[in-house]
């Protein structure tokens, strides 16, 4: 009687697959957001102890001497390639992998070593000036930890795949404090789906992060904006304009930003020198307009505030445009989702500013239309115009800029799409690799998806055996063979624990008269479609992987929650 309670109790508490999942992605969302924290913090200081620039680089790039403008950057962009150069012999030969490519083309795995050499070279050129953010190193520091814990746990590829995916939801949602966006980023662009087998764990983490987040820095929305207000219907007009006009610069944008590399590689070979001629390149703008310092966050919030004239912003607008595609083109390690937020704002700012004029009361003010303009040109650069409606709305927190918002990024993403079918991630997520053997469930098969078999009773063990496996392992099916490890059936523990308490049957009773011989299993070689067809028929989570030759031999099983990750992750080439 003791152990059929005990027994009942293992089975009310036992987590399922979901609920494990969910328990890591909320690990690595609080993780991650503890990452991001700490590398603000060693920014920050970074900045101040080598560079000498305290507070907003922006406001300390005015505050120091005009050489200094150039040779902060210069230093900062050479000591990030030194440190990039001889990291390499720290990570020992590791390959350096994005968390895209480790998503959706690589097998979950980030190396450590590898990431921590990259992600100090991006922390020295963000804090000497560099123009570019610093949300990548956030996003794959996160990622490189979650990748990290999914290793030490032994987690099958597919969700290991989505730990990693977590991670980075939990960067970005660190990083602006959008929840929401974080996830729908990863999903949207990384995964390319949002079926719920892996939006849900991405949703948890992003929300996760975001909350410790808020806790350590304060609930603030990213930008802190008058009211949003659409005037007049007449004012939808001019915002689908502005939406196909930053669709249309989106693609140049890109094409500036990889044609900047294959020049810099080109004219300067050398890693560390290139970096430090990317970094004196942007001081020397500097000198005329210390606003392309940085990520352009502090310049965005004068946008909307509405401190700049329209001349100013446009001149701010071509030096920063100039000083991004010098620091991306150097090999500079850092984001470019704020730049990118900057140029959409400046852009939208200027034609608000025409609009203004010309519609006077029935417009408007041109800050309305640096917000709109900044979610369509995220949308035109990412072909993610979901991601971008999202993140605008959870940047400032006003209902009000969502329907011209939701119109002007479409409109963004359909022009960015009919002139560059590529978005700016392409090249990270279009190469063939491992996953292109997946593309297609009908022609692949299940093998590497199979985990290995798990431990198994023999067709004569006793009904005490049973209930003892059922004790010290969290499975609802145990699996019956013979002596060459032929797969036999199954024996269910809810059919068992009626009879928990009659002693006489551990004595009477063996595996084979308990199990269930119609109990369907999987050949290897099966395909990924008839795979899932059998499993969604089957109530249980897995299935046991037979050898696939007719001889039944028990080689693995399949999980249903790995087989769903594996085709809602899988990206056509």
């Amino acid at each position: 009687m003791r152990r059929a309670l005990r027994l009942r109790l293992i089975e009310a508490l036992r987590p399922s697959d979901l609920q494990l999942t969910l328990l890591w992605a909320g690990l690595v969302g609080l993780c991650g957001a503890l990452i991001s924290v700490a590398f603000r913090a060693l920014a920050q200081e970074v900045q101040e102890l080598a560079f000498g620039v305290e507070g907003e680089l922006v406001a300390g790039a005015g505050a120091v001497a005009g050489w200094e403008r150039v040779v902060i950057p210069a230093v900062g962009g050479l000591a990030a390639g030194l440190v990039i150069r001889y990291g390499a012999h720290l990570a020992k030969g590791q390959p350096s992998t994005d968390y895209m490519e480790a998503v959706s083309l690589g097998d979950g795995t980030i190396r450590v070593r590898p990431s921590l050499v990259k992600s100090m070279a991006s922390l020295l050129s963000v804090s000497s000036g560099g123009s570019i953010g610093r949300e990548g190193a956030m996003a794959q520091l996160s990622s490189m930890f979650a990748s990290w814990v999914g290793r030490r746990r032994a987690l099958p590829k597919p969700r290991l795949q989505l730990l990693v995916a977590c991670g980075a939801a939990a960067g970005i949602a660190s990083a602006y404090n959008v929840p929401i966006a974080g996830a729908l980023f990863v999903a949207e662009i990384v995964l390319g789906t949002i079926a719920m087998e892996s939006f849900g764990p991405l949703v948890f983490a992003s929300v996760v992060s975001t909350l410790a987040t808020r806790a350590l820095l304060g609930g603030k929305p990213l930008f802190e904006i008058p009211q949003f207000e659409l005037v007049s219907y007449i004012e939808l007009g001019p915002y689908m304009v502005l939406g196909m006009l930053l669709g249309a610069v989106s693609p140049w944008f890109v094409r500036s930003l990889r044609d900047s590399e294959r020049l810099f590689m080109a004219a300067v070979p050398a890693l560390p020198m290139r970096l430090a001629v990317g970094g004196a390149i942007v001081g020397m703008f500097a000198l005329r307009v210390p606003q392309v310092w940085g990520n352009g966050y502090s310049s965005i919030d004068a946008i909307l505030a509405e401190d700049w004239t329209w001349q100013f912003v446009g001149m701010v607008l071509v030096c920063k445009l100039a000083a991004t595609i010098s620091t991306v083109g150097s090999g500079a390690v850092g984001g470019v989702f704020t730049p990118t937020l900057f140029v959409g704002a400046a852009c939208g700012a200027l034609f608000g500013s025409l609009v203004h004029a010309q519609l006077g009361d029935l417009s408007a003010a041109p800050s309305a239309y640096a917000l709109v303009g900044m979610g369509s040109f995220l949308a035109g650069v990412t072909h993610a115009p979901l991601t971008a409606i999202l993140m605008l709305f959870e940047m400032t927190r006003d209902y009000g800029i969502v329907l011209p918002l939701m119109l002007a990024c479409v409109v963004a993403y359909y022009t960015s799409r009919a002139i560059e079918p590529r978005s700016m991630y392409a090249p990270k997520l279009a190469a063939a690799g491992p996953r292109a053997t997946l593309a297609r469930p009908e022609d692949a098969t299940i093998r590497e998806l199979v985990r290995p078999p798990p431990v198994t009773l023999r067709h004569d063990a006793p009904f005490s055996a049973i209930v003892e496996h059922f004790v010290n392992y969290r499975h609802n099916y145990v699996y019956v063979v013979d002596d060459d490890r032929r797969f036999l059936g199954a024996v269910s523990l809810h059919d068992i624990k009626g009879s928990m308490a009659e002693p006489a049957l551990s004595q009477l009773v063996i595996a084979s008269e308990l199990m269930d011989p119609e109990f369907p299993y999987l050949e290897a070689d099966c395909t990924v479609g008839a795979a899932l067809d059998k499993l969604m028929r089957h109530y249980g989570e897995r299935l046991p992987v037979v050898d696939g030759h007719g001889g039944r031999v028990l080689v693995g099983t399949l999980s249903k929650r790995d087989l769903l990750l594996t085709v809602g992750m899988r990206r056509e080439s």
